[in-house]
């Protein structure tokens, strides 16, 4: 370790924490290049991202402790679902709600119908169903904007239950009025409708030269929708690796999106098509790996993680996926915190308290499992570097993406915790790097970036 002063012109990774300055120094730090996508084509396009606490007065340690609060719930629904798809025990002849993912962190603006209706949806890389809420409404729940009317749509119309979208919907049954669906996501939330066809509208609202229309979208129309955890959006929009997915039925082979610090004030993007294209000499690709259990998720072939210059000790298998269909590692951006499977957590833990020469804060007031108090007066602190070795390449983190502190409550934490099976690549490592996820080449490239810059 070493200590750097305020001038250094080395010490690249300055966080900004709360009333004081203070920053976060690691051993080795990850500068950020700039990147600018390709010029906008009619095969490519650009959707601003926001952040579900964006415009409230949270600072940014606060809105991670909101964001481990929705997470909890968010990772047993996503172990629910490798479980549920792991029992060999289901009746085909009965229409049962499979469990999803939910709720995410962050919010894409697009429009949906003609004329076009503006839609803020959830953006959710572990689902693939796209979904709004529309009238007649038998429940809804409220949402930012007015609810869709089919009827006013003049592109609108319901798909058949021998569409090939119909049939891959996880549950579905048929009667009158079509392809009917449900989906539960495990925390008493669910939507429940027809599958229809639409005209969606895409890109950027301040430059309509930049706007893209896509016809013939399926999507359900959910008449009956319960639960909390959707009231800041519209409805959501799946990213997944499945047919019903987004990116799917768009046909690209390629998206990707670069997600700013928390207390950022400038939005996020996500790149469709072309614009996803990415040539820069810096970047670290490694292979999709596939769970024929859970094939919507993407999981990322993670070989191992290092503390400073000690390659900790897990067991090969830890982030493989089992026969079974348990284990691995996904990338999600729906999930706050990156989450390790327990034992290989453990090791972390004690190996970065080991190298960390502050004392350990154990209030448990934080929500997080590694925290340290900090110095009275100090501006800065050294920490370990933290690497993820994936096969193809080391993706060594910034500072700021795993180390967060508020100097008014004297502390700093890891951005990390535990969890019992599946681990998840969370967004704070994300921000500030340009995610591209290549489906043709079946790949995931990190790309260290300023986000507000793009």
């Amino acid at each position: 370790m070493f200590m750097a002063t305020l001038n250094c012109s080395k010490c690249v990774m300055l966080v900004t924490l709360l009333v004081t300055m203070f920053f976060i120094i690691p051993t080795s730090s990850t500068s950020r290049g700039s990147l600018s996508p390709h010029k906008i084509s009619h095969h490519g396009f650009r959707v601003a991202l926001r952040h579900v606490d964006s415009g409230k007065n949270l600072t940014k340690f606060e809105r991670v402790q909101h964001g481990i609060n929705r997470g909890h719930s968010r990772l047993q629904r996503l172990n629910a679902m490798v479980l549920s798809s792991s029992s060999t025990s289901h009746d085909s002849s009965q229409f049962e709600a499979p469990i999803r993912a939910g709720n995410g962190e962050y919010l894409m603006e697009l429009s949906i119908g003609t004329p076009p209706v503006s839609y803020p949806a959830v953006l959710d890389t572990g689902s693939d169903l796209i979904w709004t809420q529309c009238k007649p409404c038998s429940q809804c729940y409220n949402q930012p904007t007015p609810i869709f009317d089919p009827k006013k749509s003049s592109t609108f119309s319901k798909l058949s239950c021998s569409s090939n979208l119909c049939s891959a919907l996880p549950s579905s049954s048929c009667n009158k009025n079509g392809c009917n669906y449900v989906y539960s996501y495990g925390d008493n939330s669910m939507t429940q409708g027809i599958l229809g066809s639409e005209t969606f509208t895409f890109g950027d609202e301040s430059n309509k030269k930049n706007k893209v229309s896509v016809q013939n979208i399926g999507f359900g129309c959910g008449e009956d929708n319960e639960g909390e955890g959707f009231e800041q959006a519209s409805g959501l929009v799946g990213l997944g690796r499945g047919s019903l997915s987004l990116v799917s039925q768009l046909k690209e082979q390629k998206f990707s999106y670069c997600l700013t610090s928390m207390d950022d004030t400038k939005e996020s993007v996500l790149f469709l098509g072309s614009l996803a294209n990415v040539h820069v000499t810096k970047h670290v690709t490694t292979p999709l790996i596939t769970n024929p259990l859970q094939p919507s998720f993407y999981y990322l072939s993670l070989e191992g993680i290092s503390v400073g210059d000690t390659r900790l000790s897990i067991e090969k298998s830890t982030f493989e996926v089992s026969d079974d269909g348990s284990g691995g590692m996904i990338i999600d951006s729906g999930t706050t915190i990156t989450y390790i499977e327990e034992n290989a957590f453990h090791s972390l833990k004690k190996e970065f308290i080991s190298q960390t020469n502050l004392p350990v804060d154990e209030s448990g007031s934080t929500g997080l499992d590694v925290c340290f108090s900090l110095p009275s007066g100090k501006t800065q602190v050294e920490i370990p570097k933290l690497v993820f070795h994936f096969k193809g390449g080391d993706l060594e983190l910034a500072g700021e993406n795993y180390m967060i502190g508020d100097s008014s409550l004297g502390v700093a934490c890891l951005a990390m915790g535990a969890s019992n099976g599946m681990s998840i690549f969370g967004n704070v490592q994300q921000q500030n790097i340009l995610v591209n996820h290549d489906l043709e080449k079946e790949t995931i490239s990190f790309v260290p970036t300023q986000c507000n810059k793009l």
